[in-house]
């Protein structure tokens, strides 16, 4: 764990918790609650335990452009009988209303930086759709076909609306075409 991590730990304790221990982030800091009763050296022990934890949930949320390519790769082959092969796979920050892009003639595949922290299973769509477009260009019922095979298609779009609308300005209203 690194020691700057440290500088910016709250630990709090609390006699009404006698057993379990938590940990989340607020803002910049992290919050580590404990119970009233632990001795220094466990507290040392918990918090660096919890920011561990923390900090590899965090990397598992927030995957590289290798580990996005892997898992194009992984998910081409489970649901698209690895039928769909991008050239690349990377984040991208100027996706300002789209979750994630595709351009059919190099095959590459842009996802929005904003999907960073949410459910893999949100990413996963996301990946999906994209792969799906290598495969089929428009939105169509061809395209849609494809994408039956995912069993969390109808949750991730509805996370994703939910998501849509808590960012948008909440005046804006927006039409329902079906664009990414």
């Amino acid at each position: 764990m690194a020691h700057d991590a440290l500088t910016s730990v709250e630990v709090r304790r609390s006699r009404r918790r006698t057993a379990t221990v938590s940990a989340y982030r607020d803002g910049g800091r992290t919050i580590v609650a404990i119970p009233a009763r632990f001795s220094r050296a466990q507290e040392r022990e918990w918090v660096a335990k919890m920011v561990a934890r923390l900090e590899d949930k965090e990397r598992r949320r927030r995957p590289s452009d290798q580990e996005l390519m892997d898992r194009a790769g992984e998910l081409s082959a489970k649901y698209l009988d690895g039928r769909a092969r991008p050239s690349s796979v990377r984040w991208s920050t100027n996706q300002g209303r789209r979750w994630g892009s595709c351009t059919l003639l190099d095959g590459s595949i842009r996802i929005s930086t904003r999907l960073q922290g949410m459910p893999s299973w949100v990413l996963d769509y996301v990946l999906l759709h994209e792969l799906a477009h290598l495969l089929h260009a428009g939105h169509g019922p061809e395209f849609w076909k494809i994408l039956e095979v995912y069993p969390r298609t109808d949750r991730a779009r509805g996370f994703l609306e939910g998501a849509s609308f808590t960012q948008d300005d909440p005046g804006h209203i927006t039409s329902d075409d079906g664009d990414d």
